[in-house]
């Protein structure tokens, strides 16, 4: 989008906070890039140039603004709905992939050389994955800076950076302001929280409806590993320095997020996952303006504009939910996930206490273990899952190939079109999956006046295309299941059996 000059001069006149993340506008006179929504007075278009990342614009000689902080506005959406190299590459890159492994281990990865992926990200995003991870890193240090009571020097080890002077460099590149100067500034008016626990606001795009978002991760949570507690979701993520908990609470304008983690260094992953599993990098106008043009689906979207597809922090475990999950209650399915967390899943110490465990790894579930009472071929179909998953035959994680981990899911024992378009949805974020067999959107759909068959269902979906996911979501909310609202609200009519675990 970088590239039409005039639409991107025409969002930033109008300020269109719909267009924060999809690209940034660098200032000449002022040396400063900004959001397309930054309220200081818009410069002349001449003196205007765009860029697809803030890695572009950095290395192109321009600092984050001030005021507007560009570095914290929402990811684009391209890198969660398109499912090509450069889009794997950078749901990878905001896992910090790059500061463990390099771009070698990220291009190895995608199955890529160095070079052909170098190639293609920079000639997509203006700047290599190097620059780009630099960039995260610049944002986290600042996250750290301002929200924590850290020395400077493991700020910068946390962030991912080499050196002090490193840091020290970068901080005062990005935002014109030492380490210092930063936390000085946030100081005003509010504490820093302890070593290891953070409080921050993750952006959306606007509107957001969280009734089916929360409503949806609070119904089907996991005992010990999930829960719903004063207004938060709360659930432990498996992160690679170590266990962490996070509570997640929808506000008017952003999502509050409390993080208490065993290495700060597992922050820019943290945070990715806590984006993913909400789907805050969505685009909701785009989505809604599609499907509102629909007569039928329009009242849907007009009653409750801004649903999100609810999404799993782990494309494993999401997998293995959704097997237990097969022709079950949504209860039933909690039963299950609970009693295998309990038998198989590590343990975690929960300052509050109402969480107790990580969710089982896939190595833990292959041999035939002690776990929820199944039938036969759910055993063997959960074992066989397992085994793909532990082998690294599937990948279900940010960088899968879509259409590969599809393929691969269909061809294990026990695993339909349904748990393939609900682990496409739930864990890969395909915004395209749909369910046509689920008895929740066929009954949505008969009182809708939709065809009601799968197959004629399917095909009337076309016209929803690329959002399906999301007018699942709609079509759910004909239903008065608990997943469609937040716990202590009240819902409305028909009710709905069989949802994804």
């Amino acid at each position: 989008m970088h590239e039409d000059v005039e639409r991107c001069a025409r969002a930033v006149r109008s300020r269109d906070a719909r267009f924060d993340g999809w690209f940034f506008t660098a200032v000449l006179t002022t040396g400063i890039y900004c959001r397309p929504s930054c309220p200081a007075r818009t410069p002349h278009p001449r003196n205007m140039r765009f860029y697809p990342s803030a890695a572009a614009a950095q290395r192109a000689g321009f600092r984050a603004c001030k005021r507007c902080r560009p570095d914290a506005s929402p990811g684009s959406p391209e890198w969660n709905h398109r499912a090509d190299v450069v889009a794997r590459a950078m749901r990878l890159i905001a896992e910090g992939v790059v500061d463990r492994e390099g771009v070698s281990g990220l291009a190895a990865r995608l199955g890529y050389s160095v070079r052909q992926l170098e190639r293609q990200v920079r000639a997509e995003l203006g700047a290599g994955p190097l620059a780009l991870a630099r960039a995260q890193r610049a944002q986290t240090a600042r996250l750290l800076v301002e929200t924590t009571a850290l020395p400077m020097g493991d700020v910068a080890f946390a962030a991912g950076f080499s050196s002090i002077r490193a840091f020290n460099e970068t901080v005062r590149e990005v935002f014109a302001v030492s380490p210092t100067g930063l936390r000085e500034r946030a100081a005003r008016g509010h504490a820093p929280a302890g070593t290891g626990t953070l409080s921050l606001r993750l952006p959306f795009r606007a509107p957001l409806c969280p009734d089916n978002l929360f409503g949806h991760l609070a119904a089907t949570a996991v005992p010990g590993v999930e829960e719903w507690r004063d207004g938060a979701y709360r659930r432990t993520l498996r992160l690679p320095g170590g266990p962490a908990i996070v509570a997640l609470s929808p506000r008017p304008d952003h999502v509050a997020c409390t993080l208490t983690l065993t290495d700060l260094r597992d922050l820019p992953a943290a945070i990715s996952r806590c984006r993913w599993t909400l789907d805050l990098d969505a685009d909701p106008v785009a989505v809604d303006d599609l499907l509102r043009a629909d007569p039928l689906m329009a009242p849907l979207v007009e009653r409750a504009p801004g649903r999100r597809v609810p999404r799993c922090a782990d494309g494993a475990e999401m997998a293995v939910r959704a097997v237990l999950g097969q022709q079950v209650s949504t209860a039933a399915a909690r039963t299950h996930a609970a009693r295998l967390a309990t038998a198989h899943g590590e343990p975690v110490d929960d300052p509050a206490g109402g969480l107790s465990r990580l969710f089982p790894r896939p190595e833990a579930l292959v041999a035939p273990q002690p776990g929820p009472a199944l039938p036969a071929a759910r055993r063997a179909t959960l074992a066989a899952l397992a085994e793909a998953l532990a082998s690294g035959e599937l990948d279900l994680g940010p960088g899968a190939d879509r259409q590969e981990a599809r393929a691969r899911l269909a061809a294990l024992p026990g695993v339909g079109a349904w748990t393939v378009d609900t682990i496409a949805m739930r864990a890969l974020g395909d915004p395209d999956a749909f369910l046509p067999t689920d008895l929740g959107v066929r009954r949505a759909a008969q009182g809708l006046g939709l065809p009601a068959t799968p197959a004629a269902l399917a095909r009337r979906s076309a016209a929803w295309r690329p959002w399906r996911a999301y007018a699942v979501q709609y079509l759910w909310s004909t239903s008065d299941h608990e997943i469609n609202r937040l716990p202590g609200t009240t819902g409305e009519a028909p009710v709905m059996e069989e949802v994804p675990a």
